[in-house]
């Protein structure tokens, strides 16, 4: 399914005419900003076909991974990210540790019930869980409007997302 969803997101993106991906990804800016709350904000630095949330208006959390371990949260800008353990752009080991109030998740796919496929880590599912029983956290995902499905399976330790933004706008889900 992975593979799947993974091609459709590519071939979507390979489809998009000059610049129509940076206007795309300027107008889920636009949607971000207009509904996020205040609070310490994390993204993630896209790779390859992701879309890119990176372009918000506010000081911005970019993760850490540790293998088998929750996220850490670190503010640094995009340009200062480094290769991580698993080859993804993060912050400088140094950079400063902060607790995100909200937090933009990448995704492979959705569903309209909030349950997304990740890259298959567990990572922001062990982090949401994490942060979530320790306090308030608001789970966004961040998508192409395209990787919008109708039904995915889940697990029981799946977090599901609390809402979605795309450049189309933003989502909610039914539960």
């Amino acid at each position: 399914m992975r593979r799947t969803l993974r091609a459709a997101r590519a071939a979507y993106v390979a489809g998009l005419a000059p610049g129509e991906g940076a206007r795309l990804e300027a107008a889920l800016a636009a949607v971000l900003d207009a509904n996020l709350g205040p609070g310490p904000v994390a993204v993630y630095r896209a790779c390859g076909d992701e879309i890119d949330p990176g372009g918000l208006a506010r000081p911005l959390l970019y993760p850490r991974v540790t293998r088998d371990s929750p996220l850490t949260f670190h503010y640094a800008g995009a340009a200062s990210l480094v290769p991580g353990a698993l080859g993804i752009p993060e912050p400088a080991a140094d950079a400063p540790v902060a607790v995100p109030t909200i937090i933009l998740v990448p995704l492979i796919a959705v569903d309209a019930r909030g349950h997304r496929l990740g890259q298959g880590g567990g990572y922001y599912d062990r982090t949401l869980a994490l942060l979530r029983g320790s306090g308030q956290v608001f789970a966004i995902g961040v998508a192409w409007d395209v990787q919008r499905v109708e039904e995915l399976p889940a697990d029981a330790w799946d977090a599901p997302l609390d809402t979605l933004a795309t450049p189309s706008g933003w989502h909610s889900f039914t539960r």
